[in-house]
């Protein structure tokens, strides 16, 4: 568990987003064998995006288990980390007026949650992993291809940020066809990580977060109630997805365990081939059929 503050948050993330990014850049090099006009304007555009979002977030994210993070010669048994990002919560349970020592538990149980996922599943890290490989795998070589994409992007940032839009994020308008279905099948995972996460918490009852009912109705409050710029940048971040993910997760989780019960809903971390789809996210009862009959 590490504790940080906004900067030590974005330094962390950034630091991941290089491990995860370093094929790509190999690709890259191995592909130009040189550089040109367009290879310094695509990392100044790379840069000035992942810098929007890393500062927005920083501001935002209460917790984070990053599932990653590999063993060192300081400590060989690592299996990931927790971050809590310490002003964040301490702002939020202001903003709520919940007892700190409840609402810290009740994230410590979150992020706790992911943790149980990714170390009692045992191939549930290489997963994930394999389906963000493919994901960056399948950006374009080509940066005019890719500036063409962002050039896109940015006629469209009027309408996505319109109130009321429905519309892509940015991140959706610069995906190939290609990666778009790997991130749908992506995002189903997620929300099943995230959602059975949220189901988690909540039903710790109040023998573990005694006022548990009353810090679960307060945020979600807070969760739906972003106004102006906030929601705006969400969208354009796909941070409105994110919060679907939550929704989606928790009540896919209910309803198969409203059918099938906890031990019937476990089957899900048997393998990969039983993961719900993302048509299933939607429909728990598609998922109870294919898997129990």
């Amino acid at each position: 568990v590490v504790v940080v503050d906004r900067v030590g948050w974005a330094q962390a993330n950034a630091d991941a987003f290089q491990v995860l990014l370093t094929p790509v850049m190999g690709r890259l090099r191995e592909k130009r064998k040189g550089s040109s006009p367009l290879d310094a304007v695509g990392k100044r555009l790379t840069g000035v995006e992942l810098g929007l979002m890393l500062g927005f977030l920083a501001s935002k994210v209460l917790g984070q288990y990053d599932p990653f993070l590999l063993p060192t010669d300081d400590d060989p048994d690592v299996q990931g980390r927790l971050l809590l990002v310490a002003p964040n919560i301490v702002e939020v349970e202001r903003q709520l007026g919940v007892l700190p020592e409840d609402f810290r538990m009740w994230v410590c149980l979150h992020e706790e949650t992911h943790r149980v996922q990714f170390s009692a599943v045992p191939w549930m890290r290489e997963h994930v992993r394999s389906e963000i490989d493919l994901v960056i795998g399948a950006t374009p070589l080509d940066l005019g291809e890719l500036l063409g994409r962002i050039v896109g992007a940015a006629r469209t940032l009027a309408d996505v940020a319109r109130p009321g839009s429905q519309g892509p994020s940015l991140l959706d308008i610069v995906q190939s066809e290609e990666q778009r279905e790997v991130v749908n099948r992506l995002s189903a995972v997620m929300s099943l990580l995230e959602g059975h996460a949220d189901v988690v918490m909540d039903d710790v009852g109040p023998d573990v977060v005694p006022s548990v009912a009353t810090i679960r109705a307060r945020f979600s409050r807070r969760r739906d109630s972003a106004i102006g710029l906030s929601r705006i940048l969400r969208r354009l971040l796909g941070l409105e997805a994110k919060m679907r993910q939550y929704r989606d997760g928790a009540a896919f989780v209910r309803g198969v365990q409203g059918k099938v019960g906890i031990d019937g809903f476990n089957a899900v971390w048997t393998s990969a081939d039983l993961l719900p789809s993302p048509e299933e996210i939607q429909k728990p009862d598609a998922w109870v059929t294919r898997v129990h009959g």
